[in-house]
């Protein structure tokens, strides 16, 4: 390891960054670095202007992408480098707010019928059922399913926060049915090693699987089955402040965007509409 990178990392960890976000954040100064074939700290500003206008121009990446190379970006050159430049102040990623794709109860239960492997279904069935996070269902420990209580504790999870979040009765059912399988002391899904948890590309690979096998035409992810999870939640009756509590939001304005995504929301808005158009023409 060059003794930049561990400095950046150094950094990082003393503004208390996720372990993730470091990843990430190393991994665009990586890419930058390899786009001009040089260290990073020879990279001047004009290269760097030119750099964000190839990835937004040409290479076309996606938002989130972008976002993340100019946070670790600026990160690097300002925190790391003290270099105070124009250009960092100047960029900024889209700002396009685009609604996630949701899925039905029945959707998701194709969906998940369609998964072959068992931990691996029972893995997306918590990640639904708790509207988890990948990461927060594949590292599950067995010491943090509170049975008794029927809660899970979510420990550290985006932004290094701690959560609690009911457990129904049917996914602890089948949680107890998977450790019997395994019966591992430390890790609800464990890998075959039983050291560690399994890895989170075989559980993506399973689900994009069933995703093909399954009737449902949709371009979802496992991150979907959050989304899903918290637009039920809503459409049931929950509380946005309860959901925005479960899913570990900061903002209530981040789980306001479920009010755009319930089938509920606009069979009252078409039913308020129809009355005022019967008023207006009868």
């Amino acid at each position: 390891m060059s003794v930049l990178r561990q400095k950046m990392i150094e950094d990082m960890q003393l503004k208390g960054l996720a372990e993730r976000t470091q990843e990430a954040y190393v991994g665009a100064i990586r890419q930058l670095s390899q786009h001009f074939k040089k260290s990073p700290d020879c990279i001047n500003e004009e290269e760097l202007r030119e750099y964000f206008l190839y990835l937004k121009n040409e290479k076309r990446v996606a938002d989130s992408t972008f976002s993340i190379a100019l946070c670790g970006i600026k990160f690097f050159y300002e925190q790391t480098l003290k270099k105070e430049w124009h250009t960092l102040q100047l960029v900024r990623p889209d700002r396009n707010k685009k609604l996630p794709v949701v899925l039905s109860v029945d959707e998701v239960k194709q969906i998940l019928g369609c998964v072959q492997r068992w931990q691996y279904r029972v893995c997306l069935n918590t990640i639904y059922a708790c509207g988890l996070r990948l990461l927060e269902g594949v590292k599950l420990r067995i010491k943090d399913i509170d049975s008794d209580r029927k809660m899970i504790h979510v420990v550290a999870g985006k932004g290094g926060k701690d959560r609690y979040v009911p457990l129904p009765d049917q996914a602890l059912m089948l949680l107890r049915h998977n450790w019997r399988t395994h019966r591992n002391p430390d890790w609800a899904f464990p890998a075959r090693s039983g050291v560690v948890p399994m890895g989170e590309t075989g559980l993506q690979k399973a689900f994009q699987a069933a995703l093909r096998e399954s009737a449902v035409h949709k371009n979802a992810s496992i991150h979907t089955l959050r989304h899903s999870y918290a637009t039920h939640l809503l459409e049931a009756g929950v509380s946005l402040r309860v959901i925005q509590v479960y899913l570990g939001h900061a903002s209530p304005a981040t789980t306001a965007i479920y009010t755009h995504l319930t089938s509920v929301t606009e069979a009252q808005v078409n039913l308020h509409i129809n009355r005022i158009q019967a008023d207006l023409w009868g």
